[in-house]
């Protein structure tokens, strides 16, 4: 599947984000931990969505959509063995711990996610363990059991990993005592599950530097929960608005969320205006280059780079970015160079703190020069956010291109081309 894109014209409109993708997924997997229906709103229908469905139904869970609304209901596990999905996804992992608690027994595939570097599951397995399960891996799958249940416990993260964070979160919520992690990750969405496991029954405390403390409960009930909007789509219209030179009012996008972007977009000379329903993005001017690297949260998102890196293609000066979550992640820049962007990517650190990849050999820096004359072309999606980039690039640039593999962008973007073609975007989605 592809998209043909004519760009080259201000987009301007109005824009409602999507339920996160980041949360809706984990949020049916927390599901599991209970007999009892739970109706989640907000619900994004994406490609992400959809396979985690398959792998709730797999295990025994009714799952009905209605419009924005998701109601799921596993009253029993009916299988634990799971082995293979249609597709690709790194979220089956998440789902041991439901599983153990439900069941006794587990099994998942090994799985992919995006395509941007290894996404390594040490740590969700070092904590299961840690926590009285019984892990083995094959050559497709892992295989778990909890001869005496899962048990609370004591686990410093080597690094505030997010999926870890939810993992620990959905085996300690119904473990036997308390269960004290270090170094959690503290993103919205993680926040989202909190709210959410807490209102099913669960003891969860937030403590300072990163520690979180949870009281396991003999059982959790059914809940009705609101999913935060997505994070990463108001980036993605906020950067496109400010590219194209239009203005773009992102209905539902949350200050509180997108701090860190805010001040890059002030920094930048391009305009936002926050208001009671969502955020405004704009600019009367040029703009500037800037210096940045990703970080946890509350730093600038890794998953912003992307749709960022097609805003600096457009600033005045050099800019740079120093990519420090994920070593491999700045590849698709080479497609943004065959639009005619002027981006260098490097493999130390300089101007930066050195990171832990500051030896690795990987490219995890980039040096764009701009402003830069775009013109349309063919590109290929590399993954989600490489996808995303693609397309905002094609609305910046003059004439016309072609995007293939577009099925990665409709994993976390619902129905990306029929609203942006609301705001005056000229796409096409050409199934072949």
């Amino acid at each position: 599947m592809k998209f043909l894109v004519k760009g080259g014209k201000p987009l301007e409109g109005e824009i409602t984000l999507a339920g996160a993708k980041n949360a809706a997924t984990k949020m049916m997997l927390a599901s599991l931990l209970t007999g009892e229906q739970c109706v989640l709103s907000n619900f994004p229908m994406i490609g992400d969505t959809e396979i985690t469905g398959e792998l709730c139904a797999a295990v025994g869970s009714s799952i009905e959509r209605s419009g924005s609304i998701l109601t799921i209901h596993t009253p029993a596990i009916t299988t634990s063995t799971v082995t293979s999905l249609s597709r690709r996804n790194r979220l089956p992992i998440l789902a041991l711990a439901p599983l153990l608690h439900r069941s006794g027994t587990a099994e998942v595939p090994i799985l992919g996610g995006d395509r941007i570097g290894p996404r390594p599951v040490n740590f969700h397995v070092d904590a299961l363990r840690k926590m009285g399960a019984v892990i083995e891996e094959s050559p497709g799958s892992y295989r778990a059991s909890a001869p005496e249940g899962l048990h609370g416990t004591s686990i410093e993260l080597g690094f505030p990993s997010v999926m870890a964070t939810e993992t620990i979160l959905l085996a300690a919520v119904l473990a036997r005592g308390k269960t004290v992690l270090r170094n959690a990750a503290t993103e919205p969405e993680v926040i989202d599950l909190i709210k959410m496991l807490q209102n099913m029954g669960a003891i969860i405390e937030l403590g300072a530097n990163r520690q979180v403390v949870v009281e396991g409960v003999a059982r959790l009930h059914g809940v009705q929960h609101h999913i935060v909007p997505d994070r990463n789509e108001a980036v993605s219209f906020a950067c496109l608005a400010i590219a194209t030179g239009g203005e773009i009012f992102v209905k539902d996008a949350v200050q509180d969320h997108l701090i860190t972007f805010l001040n890059v977009v002030r920094r930048m000379g391009a305009e936002y205006n926050v208001l009671k329903e969502g955020i405004v993005f704009s600019r009367a001017n040029g703009l500037r280059g800037v210096q940045l690297e990703t970080g946890v949260n509350p730093g600038f998102m890794t998953d912003w780079q992307q749709p960022l890196m097609v805003l600096l293609t457009q600033a005045e000066g050099d800019s740079a970015l120093h990519e420090t979550i994920w070593e491999d992640r700045l590849g698709y820049t080479e497609d943004l160079n065959a639009l005619g962007a002027n981006i260098e990517t490097f493999r130390d650190c300089d101007g930066f703190d050195p990171c832990r990849f500051a030896t690795s050999g990987h490219r995890h820096r980039a040096v764009v020069h701009g402003p830069t004359s775009l013109q349309g072309g063919k590109l290929q999606v590399r993954d989600l956010r490489a996808g995303m980039a693609a397309l905002l690039i094609a609305l910046v640039a003059e004439g016309e291109s072609e995007i293939e593999g577009v099925e990665e962008i409709d994993r976390g973007y619902e129905k990306i081309d029929d609203r942006l073609r609301k705001l005056g975007a000229e796409i096409k989605r050409v199934r072949e």
